[in-house]
């Protein structure tokens, strides 16, 4: 079935990744996506989505429904954050199976990989070493949504894909003071020691960890990609479609780099100091992208165009959560 006719569940279309596929789905064409926000449909629990499915039946799901936060919330709360996502990601999947969706993708996160996974990672480093702690919960719901995928494809012949982003930002995203990712956190800071002429903006960590970003948008063009190529036989050891399948930008960055950078986007001048006693993460999260670059896509976004894009989105109080 083609894109523009099938009917789409997008999970999530109210999040920074969901909007991103169906503003993109949109101007493809697609006039039948159907979408619930979480008022009208909790993917917690099993009878709903089961109701759901019966009733829509739709033949494509991109799974980007998620519980998810920075470091700050990944240690304040891990239940949340592993219960939530495994089970929106085990009631999904299993209901897309149960009522006969043609093709769903599942969205995981670079998370997924050990913490001292040779860089940059490949999809092989998954489940070769110990995670990240601050995260771990996240991650362990991640892999299960990667496994589940593979276990329902080895065992009913389904078609279920999976993608696994590098750092996200851009249009609404998330600018809680404490949950927010680095990149939203740090133009809200700046912005607003801007607006209040502080000397001086502290930034957590020592600044000397490496993250790779990539702009929601392009995200959304490789998701899009991914559903639209063809259904492979499966073969778990020559079969690119039946694992998971890094969407990153190939570039990373120092966070200190990165923090004089978005100063420099917010046009903020004074001094920033890094407080080291607090958490870095992982030395460096670098993903290996040849994989989905082999399969046709690029991402087109540099990082700089991106954060003055997501700047003039924070500066809209009706695009995002402050």
């Amino acid at each position: 079935m083609s894109e523009r006719s099938a009917k789409i569940f997008i999970a999530g279309h109210q999040g920074m990744v969901g909007s991103a596929i169906a503003r993109l789905l949109q101007k493809n064409g697609c006039e039948n996506i159907v979408a619930r926000s979480h008022r009208e449909l909790d993917l917690t629990r099993q009878s709903d989505v089961q109701q759901f499915f019966r009733q829509e039946k739709p033949n494509q799901v991109y799974l980007a429904a998620a519980t998810v936060g920075g470091i700050h919330a990944n240690n304040t709360f891990p239940a949340d954050f592993i219960y939530n996502n495994l089970m929106i990601a085990a009631n999904i999947i299993q209901a897309a199976h149960q009522y006969d969706t043609e093709r769903l993708l599942f969205l995981g996160s670079s998370c997924i990989y050990p913490k001292l996974a040779p860089q940059p990672m490949r999809e092989e480093a998954l489940l070769t070493g110990k995670l990240e702690p601050t995260n771990e919960p996240y991650a362990i719901a991640k892999i299960a949504g990667i496994k589940l995928c593979e276990s329902f494809n080895r065992q009913y012949g389904t078609d279920f894909r999976s993608v696994m982003p590098t750092n996200l930002y851009g249009p609404g995203d998330n600018y809680h003071p404490e949950n927010a990712h680095v990149i939203p956190a740090l133009l809200k800071r700046f912005h607003e020691a801007k607006a209040n002429n502080k000397r001086e903006v502290t930034v957590w960590g020592s600044g000397s960890p490496r993250r790779e970003f990539l702009y929601v948008d392009d995200l959304a063009s490789a998701c899009v990609h991914v559903m639209g190529l063809g259904k492979p036989s499966y073969d778990a050891h020559t079969s690119p479609m039946q694992q998971h399948i890094n969407v990153g930008s190939g570039k990373d960055i120092p966070i200190k780099e990165l923090a004089l950078l978005i100063a420099k986007t917010v046009g903020y001048g004074g001094t920033i100091r890094f407080d080291a006693s607090k958490p870095d993460g992982a030395p460096r999260k670098l993903m290996d992208s040849s994989l989905i670059q082999s399969l046709g896509w690029e991402p087109e976004i540099s990082l700089e165009k991106g954060l003055a894009l997501a700047y003039q989105d924070f500066l809209n109080p009706r695009t995002h959560c402050r």
